[in-house]
C-alpha cells in the first residue's frame, strides 16, 4: 500500500522557530508519517531527510510545504527529482504536484527547478545582507560577538569555591558541576580570577 510521507524543516531550534505549523499543514495534506528537523537547508546530508529518502519507495508520496523547506540547494533538488523518477514516487511541494510514477510533464519539472533556483538565491541574498550588515557595524566601530566577560560577571558560587579548587580539593569537572556551569565557561572565570 503506497504511503504518504511529510518532511518539515526549520533552520534554527524550537526556541526560535516553530515547526508545528508545518507539521499541522502536512497532516491536512494527507501525510501519514512526518519527518521533522532543525537543520540548515543548505546541508546536503540531514538525518531526517536522509531517513525519509531511504524509506520512500515505489508509489509513495513525499510532501513538503515549500521547496525551501526541502532544500536550498538546486543540485540537491535535482538529485531528489532524479530519485523520485527512479523510485517512481510522487512529489508534492505546496500546490505543485510532480507525479514521477509515469511520464513527468516537462513544464512542471521546469517549474520545480525554477522554484529551487529562487530558494537557493534567497539563501545567498540573506547571507549577503547579513555580511553587509556586519561589515557596516564593524565600520561604525560596533563590537561584534558576545560581550567581554569581566571579574564582575563571575557568579558568587564560582568565587566561593575557588579556594577549594586552588587547594586541589575540587577538580575542574567537579568545580563546573557544583557551580552549574560548563567547563569552557569555568576556564574563562578561572583565567580572570588568576590574572586578577
Amino acid at each position: 500500500m503506497p504511503k504518504i510521507y511529510g518532511y518539515a524543516r526549520c533552520s534554527t531550534n524550537d526556541t526560535k522557530q516553530d515547526i508545528e505549523r508545518q507539521r499541522r499543514e502536512l497532516r491536512i495534506m494527507g501525510a501519514e508519517e512526518i519527518y521533522m528537523e532543525y537543520e540548515s537547508g543548505t546541508k546536503i546530508s540531514r538525518p531526517e531527510l536522509d531517513k525519509v529518502l531511504t524509506h520512500i519507495s515505489m508509489g509513495d508520496t513525499l510532501i513538503a510545504l515549500e521547496v525551501s523547506r526541502l532544500t536550498r540547494s538546486l543540485r540537491q533538488l535535482c538529485d531528489i527529482i532524479e530519485l523520485a523518477k527512479a523510485r517512481q514516487i510522487k512529489l508534492v511541494i505546496g500546490t505543485l504536484v510532480i507525479d514521477c510514477t509515469g511520464q513527468i510533464d516537462a513544464m512542471t519539472e521546469a517549474m520545480l527547478k525554477i522554484m529551487g533556483v529562487f530558494a537557493e538565491l534567497e539563501r545567498k541574498m540573506t547571507i549577503e545582507r547579513i555580511s553587509s550588515g556586519l561589515r557596516h557595524a564593524k565600520a561604525k566601530g560596533i563590537r561584534l560577538g558576545r560581550p567581554k566577560i569581566t571579574a564582575a560577571d563571575i557568579p558568587k558560587k564560582v568565587t566561593d569555591k575557588f579556594a577549594l579548587y586552588k587547594a586541589g580539593e575540587l577538580s575542574k569537572t567537579d568545580y563546573a558541576r557544583v557551580c552549574g556551569i560548563s567547563r569552557p565557561t569555568l576556564y574563562k572565570y578561572i583565567a580572570l580570577m588568576t590574572d586578577g
